[in-house]
Formats: C-alpha cells, structure tokens, sequence
C-alpha cells in the first residue's frame, strides 16, 4: 500500500468517525449487514434511510458508486465469475452488489437450463411464468447474486432477429402478462429483477458470414444495422402501443427493481442517454422508482449518461470510470446534485429489497433444489409443447407402434440460444433419452444422427415411426440471414432431410427446436409437427410425456409462422429492416402499429400457422359470448366445452379490433386483449371471462400525448387463434354507439 493511500484512508476514517459521532444510534437496528447506523433503522422508509446514508458519502465514495467494479465480469462465465459487480463502501458498511444473467437462468458455472423465454411464452400461462421467474431468480441467489438480469420484453418485430428466443413473442399484451408474472416470481425471493431492453430494441445486426461465425465466437458479429449503433425511427403512437406498453406493466403492476437500457438508438438518441425514455416517460410518466443499468459497452459519453438518467454502469467501467466522472463534476459537465440523484435512487432501491437487512447470498451450488428445479423445468416445456399438425391423429403415439427410429443430432443436444442466454445445464435429459425412458422394454428405439439421408430414409422405412428432430439457430450479437433450417447450415441441410424422411416414410414426426419462427415447406409431407422451441435442459421427458399422450400439448404460438419471408412486415425495404444509409444504421419502423399477426391481417396475408395457433389431443366449443359494459370498460365472458374424448388445455383468446380514429390513424383489424388457459375433462364446460379496462380501448393520440378511446364501436371477437375467432360481438366506446 503506498503511501497516499494509507493517508487516504487514515483522513477518511477520521472523517467517518467524527462525523457519525454526531449523530444519534440507531433505535431499530436492521438484523442484517447494515451495521450500527442511522439509517440501519428499519421503521424508517427506504428513501428516508438512503437520506441518512447519502449525506454521510463523501464525493468520492458517490461516484465509485457508478460503475462496475470487475474487468473480467460479464467477459467471461464460470462458478465464481459474476455478470456484474458493483463494490460497497466497508466504512458505511455498504454491501457490495452482485448481479447475474439471465433470461433462461444464472450464466454463472451450471444451472438446470430452464426453457428459453419464447418457450415459456408458447404456455400463455402467466404462473408458468411466475414460477420460470422464481426457479430463475432462486438459483442467481444461490450463487451469490442480488439482481438478475431479465425478463427481456422487446417484441418480435422481425423472427430473424438474434434474441428472439429470449423474449416473449410479437404480442405487446401477451408479453407484458407473462413479464410481470415472470418479475413478480423473481423479487418474491429477495432478488432485484431487471427488465430489459429500454427500449425498441429489435435487432442484432446481418452478419455478414450468414451466421456462421455464431458457432465460433461468444457473440454474433452483425454488421448491417448492428445493434450498437443503429437507429430505431419510429413514431410515438407506435412506440407507445407496441415497444413500450410491457416496460410499462413492468414499472407500474410489478415494480421492478432496475431497467436496462438498450444499445440502440431511438429517434437518433443512443437508449443509454435518452432524455425522453429515461427521465419523460420512465420518471416523470410511469413514476418509476428504482435504478437504471447500462447494458455492456452501451454508454457513449459520460456527461450524456450522468445528465439523461443512467444510473449505473456494470461493465466494463469505461464512462463511469471515476476519474472520468470527477472531471465532469469538476468541469461544471455534471452537477452534484446529479450524482446524488443517482446514488439516492439505488440506495432506495436495496433498502427497498431488504438488502442491508440480510446476510450476504452465499455461492454454493449446494443450496439449489434440482428435482424441483427440474420439474418445474420440465412442466413448462410440457405446457409450451405447440402441436402444428396431426394428419390421421399419428399422435399420440399409438400402442401399435413398436418400433420408432429418430432421426438428427438435435435428438442429443441441449438447445440454447447465445450471449446472455446461453446457460449450460447441470445435467442435459434429451429427447432421445426421454423417448427411451418412456417406451420402455416393449418398442424399439433407435437411432441415426441424420447426416446421411440415404440411411436415414432407409432406417425411417423400416421402423413404425419415424421422428425427425431438427433445430434452428439464434444467438446474440447477430441476426439470421434466412429463416430456413439450412441457414446457416451449422446442422447440415435439415429441410431436404426432413423432406426425404416424409418421402420415404408416411408416419414422420418433426420435433422443431426453434427460438423463433421457422419455414415448414415440407409440411404438407409430414404426419405431424411439433414445435418443441428450446425446451431447456428437461424438455426430453417432457416431450416424451406429449408424444406418447400423458400429457396434453398445452402451448400455442406465441409468434406467427410465416409462409415466406417476402410476408415479414420487414420485408417490404430494406429502409425497414435491417436500415438504411451507411451499414444500414437508420431503420424505418414504417410499418407503424401492424407488426406480427396485425401485419398479416392488415394485408390479408395467410401465414403458414397463425398467432395463437395450437392443436390438442381433443377439441374445444366455444359459446354463449357475453359483452357487458362497465364504467369505462367492460367484460367480455364466453362458454368453452370439451367436445372431445380426452382430457386437454383450451387457450381462449379476447381480440378487439377498435375504431379507426381517422384516415391516417388506422386501427389493426384484430388486437390481444385477453387470454386465459383452462384444462378440461371431456365434456366439461367452464365460463371463462375477460376483463377491459379504459386502456384496453385506447389508442395513444400524438397530438395530445395522451391516451384516447375513439367515439365508436368496437369489434370483440373470441376464438382460438388470431385467424379463428368464431364469437363475433360487438361494443360501444367512447360514448359511440353500434
């Protein structure tokens, strides 16, 4: 220790000890880490409690406060290796803060390898995501966190793009419901949950190699339209009822403890330094009260982010390094008052989440339940199972088959996703295994990794059953370049393999791992198709469970399944996706509010499996729609009946298709509004029931920055599918009248 540092310290602790001389003990002191200060008293509030701490803080220990404290967090995954380090303040008796990824669970050494987020968003079951969100968040603590790095909420504007599978589909509605389920789930364990990107984060970027370097490096190379400077232009209305209405849900309905701002720009502002989303509409608006974190390398200038309501910045320490913020202060850049801002807002925060008042979180892999882990785990890959077709009811698998051969290397493998949602599994059950395990001693199973068709086709003739299990690739850092399964080939041309399988063998079963949306031009060949998404690390029993009928296939999708690429509401210029101008860096959100199935039935486009689409084992009536205004709302109820002979899962889904306000602000024909899953008995009828409130008649008016409702009537439609809407019925809003 050198000398000025000894000195240092020695005036600091002088300073410290006159200073808390003055001020009294505390009368309930917390049971935790605080120590024996003031602001350890825990019947005072949490913003009363960060007062008292903030006004002891020198200058200094503020602004070391603002940026991460490991070079090496974030860069690298293994058991001891955290995403995040913020470092404490020992005098104060300041915590230091530990945070994880992520989406599909901790990228800290193993974790059970939950199934990725689009997988979960295929239940349309909201507890689902409360418990994906708990064994989440449950196993971070475990190793030693305090916050987690998700829900990641930015919708599917495109499935080519490279995250797709770590969010929640193209649905504002769907999306918000499951992400606040999912956040809820989290912080009831302790844990600070995250909700991220801030905001119209849509893309990674084309990589230019076809996507082949994602199989080589820990991210993506995307370089057209890459995230890193790419310009979101997009129109307030559009932002307001697309991009933005789950981070909202997120602030206000599950009070989520941080929010991560995004690499991109919107409307020519980098996110991390944004006026409007970070202090408008996050602050003043939604009232947000936690913290905000830059993602990695998304900070640009120092003083912008300090001035525009970034919080804090994990890694690497480059803007926030202290000595670059002790210049903007002492520049005149960036005030005092600014950095106590900051500061104030995550002490707040940790006081609010109980952090000073308990034990450090200990990392010890030991103290992870993995059979509950697993099972809950494996329930969800159950209940997000999405059946496509099934010619001939091929499924479930009938007890006269005896002999079943599987077809692909994907049958073997964990499917993930990567970057910050690439986990690695304690333990891997396949689906191969699961099929095994299941069949058991009475039907062969055997197997052929598929890399010769010739021999796969000739084992596919011989058995009963064939079952082709094929898998796509999405990954952080860059997008597909096609949505076909032979792009970018990492497994070989699985298309011409699944068509020469068909071919060959009439009872073909495709299992489609997919993070997204995937081409089906064999479709009309195979018997059945499967969408398994990335099923996690116990989709293998799971899907045995659905294929042999155990279990109903609960999921439905959560994206729309296009025919062609040339459908993609992105399709139509390159000045949409991936951007215009020099390596397409300004992208044009030109489509306006009709993104997924909106776009599709916008255009009159017939995909090749719609949003909300999903088969079961039986069929499902629906009946008896009800319309009842209420207030400024209304409820919407409708009968569903199991009109078949087996027990299955029904997905009743609320869709509203308003008024157009005028000929320039045009409505979607057809909007989630509503759903609600149910299991029923065959035979069995329930009523289930749909509440609306103002906002889900509104549309949000540029003119007066407000949300409206439109003088009008409204189309209310129920079904099954955003193209299977058999209740028709109708609703005034805005004082109109039908």
């Amino acid at each position: 220790m050198t000398t000025r540092r000894l000195l240092g310290l020695v005036i600091a602790a002088a300073t410290a000890t006159s200073t808390l001389a003055l001020v009294p003990a505390s009368p309930a002191a917390a049971a935790g880490r605080c120590g024996d200060h003031p602001w350890c008293d825990t019947s005072l509030s949490p913003g009363k409690r960060a007062d008292l701490l903030l006004a002891q803080m020198t200058l200094t220990e503020k602004v070391g406060m603002l940026g991460g404290d490991s070079l090496t967090s974030g860069a690298f995954s293994g058991p001891d290796q955290h995403t995040g380090v913020q470092k404490g303040i020992p005098r104060l008796d300041v915590p230091t803060i530990y945070y994880s990824d992520g989406p599909v669970g901790p990228r800290q050494g193993k974790s059970i390898g939950l199934p990725a987020p689009l997988t979960l968003a295929a239940t349309f079951d909201p507890e689902l995501a409360r418990s994906h969100g708990t064994v989440a968040a449950l196993e971070a603590r475990a190793k030693g966190n305090d916050a987690i790095y998700a829900p990641t909420v930015n919708i599917a504007r495109t499935p080519l793009a490279g995250r797709t599978f770590e969010g929640y589909g193209e649905d504002p509605w769907l999306t918000s419901r499951l992400g606040v389920a999912w956040i809820e789930g989290a912080q009831s364990t302790g844990l600070i949950g995250n909700v991220k990107h801030f905001a119209a984060n849509n893309q990674e970027g084309i990589d230019l190699t076809g996507g082949v370097l994602n199989e080589y490096l820990p991210l993506g190379l995307g370089i057209i339209g890459t995230r890193y400077a790419q310009n979101s232009i997009v129109d307030d209305r559009t932002l307001r009822e697309i991009y933005l209405p789950q981070f909202e849900a997120a602030v206000k309905e599950a009070k989520v403890g941080t929010i991560m701002c995004a690499y991109n720009r919107v409307n020519g502002k980098y996110a991390c330094q944004n006026p409007t989303l970070l202090k408008q509409i996050l602050r003043d608006e939604w009232g947000f009260k936690g913290y905000t974190i830059a993602d990695y390398l998304a900070i640009h200038t120092t003083d912008g982010g300090l001035n525009n309501g970034l919080d804090f910045e994990p890694w690497p320490p480059v803007g926030y390094q202290p000595l670059l913020v002790s210049g903007a202060v002492t520049l005149g850049q960036v005030s005092r008052a600014t950095i106590d801002q900051h500061v104030h807002v995550m002490l707040e925060t940790w006081f609010r989440f109980g952090v000073f008042d308990r034990a450090a979180y200990r990392n010890d892999d030991a103290q992870i339940d993995k059979t509950a882990d697993g099972l809950a785990s494996q329930r969800i890959a159950e209940q997000s199972t999405t059946l496509l077709r099934n010619q001939d009811h091929v499924l479930p698998i009938s007890p006269s088959v005896k002999s079943i051969v599987v077809i692909g290397k994907p049958a073997t493998q964990f499917a993930v996703g990567g970057g910050s949602g690439e986990v690695a599994p304690f333990e891997n059950h396949s689906l191969l295994d699961g099929l095994k395990a299941r069949a058991g001693s009475g039907v062969a199973v055997t197997y052929d990794d598929g890399t010769d068709k010739a021999r796969a086709t000739a084992a596919a003739k011989a058995a009963d059953l064939a079952i082709v299990v094929a898998k796509d690739q999405y990954g952080e850092g860059s997008d597909r370049n096609c949505l076909t399964l032979e792009c970018p080939g990492v497994n070989g041309n699985q298309d011409a393999l699944i068509d020469a399988v068909a071919t060959g063998q009439p009872k073909t079963v495709v299992v489609l791992e997919s993070g997204g949306a995937d081409l089906t031009p064999w479709r009309s060949k195979v018997a059945a198709l499967v969408q398994a998404w990335y099923p996690g690390a116990h989709g293998g029993p799971a899907l045995a469970r659905v294929l042999f009928g155990d279990v109903d296939p609960g999921g439905r999708l959560p994206i729309t399944f296009p025919d062609s690429e040339s459908q993609l509401p992105t399709a139509v210029s390159t000045a949409r996706y991936p951007g215009s101008g020099v390596l397409g860096l300004d992208t044009h959100y030109d489509e306006g509010v009709f993104v997924g199935y909106r776009w599709y039935d916008e255009k009159k486009l017939a995909p090749a499996y719609p949003f909300g689409f999903g088969l079961s084992y039986t069929s499902f009536a629906l009946s008896g729609l009800e319309v009842v205004p209420n207030g400024s709302g209304a409820t919407v109820k409708a009968r569903v009946t199991n009109t078949g002979d087996r027990t299955g899962y029904a997905v009743p889904q609320l869709y509203l298709g308003l008024p157009d306000q005028s000929a320039s602000v045009q409505q979607p024909p057809a909007a989630l509004k509503g759903f609600t899953k149910v299991q029923l008995a065959p035979g069995e009828s329930r009523t289930v029931s749909f509440p609306l409130d103002e906002r889900a008649l509104s549309y949000w008016d540029t003119s007066a920055s407000a949300w409206k409702v439109t003088k009008g009537c409204a189309a209310v439609k129920v079904g099954f599918s955003s193209r299977d809407l058999p209740l028709d019925g109708q609703l005034p809003i805005g004082g109109g009248a039908c």
